[in-house]
């Protein structure tokens, strides 16, 4: 399925393929300098990456929270990352409107997890012919996302991707349940959000928490468990990421985390 997906290099069956970036385009400049880093990252060690970048925040805590710096402006600076790079771009739409639009621009399409059901939004989705990464609802089973997936698929788009991203625990906060990969394969090939699994959502403040040193314990389950691909949100300077800041790596230890993650996948698949 991923090796469909348009100025994808290296593919190996046997590796993991990378989707990161910031949570929010912020700016041209923040947005090449995270995507030029990590091209340079995936290139060395022959990693398909995928760079990721939303163009507007909709499900924002509060009201003056960050939402983006306009959408057709930030959506352009996904495409020419996407034209200088030769890489593929995927963002996140929250309205239907925002699927024929964001199409023009990226080869993806998100939908955020607390929208999967949204059976409207995943038609439009679908009938962009684009691929379709469907986040998996913090409220909803493995096993539900098979009707998730057959939306997309009965619309005539057999692009569909899964994405894991935790399964609310309590209130505040979110386990993976890693059972569930296999699960889901079934269906359709899974990515694992790493990043925003480790979210501590609906804190007091109104500002989501994380716990971003459980980064690699996440990344290393989810390689064991047979993930296709993974994803992980990073900026160079987490602390002032104008969103999702508290669960983002530190993008000076992504090099070394993800060789370790290649180190783990070779392993597991000496044992299939």
């Amino acid at each position: 399925m991923i090796d469909k997906i348009k100025n994808i290099r290296h593919i190996d069956s046997n590796n993991f393929f990378l989707i990161a970036g910031p949570c929010a385009i912020e700016g041209k400049e923040m947005a090449f300098e995270i995507a030029e880093k990590i091209y340079e990252i995936a290139e060395k060690l022959e990693i398909p990456f995928i760079f990721k970048g939303s163009f507007k925040k909709a499900n924002r805590s509060r009201l003056d929270s960050f939402t983006g710096i306009g959408d057709e402006k930030a959506l352009e600076i996904l495409k020419e990352v996407g034209k200088k790079f030769q890489i593929p771009t995927i963002t996140d739409i929250h309205e239907i409107k925002d699927a024929e639009l964001a199409a023009k621009f990226v080869d993806i399409l998100q939908i955020p997890a607390f929208l999967v059901r949204q059976t409207d939004l995943l038609v439009a989705a679908a009938n962009t012919g684009k691929h379709v990464s469907l986040k998996k609802g913090q409220f909803m089973s493995p096993e539900s996302m098979m009707h998730a997936v057959k939306k997309i698929n009965d619309s005539g788009n057999k692009n569909a991707l899964i994405t894991e991203r935790g399964s609310m625990f309590g209130y505040q906060d979110l386990l993976v349940d890693f059972r569930g990969i296999p699960t889901m394969k079934k269906f359709a090939p899974v990515i694992l959000d790493i990043t925003h699994s480790l979210q501590q959502p609906n804190q007091s403040s109104g500002v989501t928490g994380g716990k971003p040193e459980m980064i690699e314990t996440i990344a290393k389950a989810g390689i064991a468990t047979g993930v296709d691909g993974i994803f992980i949100e990073t900026h160079f300077d987490p602390k002032n990421a104008k969103s999702d800041g508290a669960n983002m790596l530190d993008i000076s230890k992504l090099e070394s985390l993800l060789e370790k993650l290649i180190k783990l996948r070779k392993a597991t698949n000496s044992f299939k």
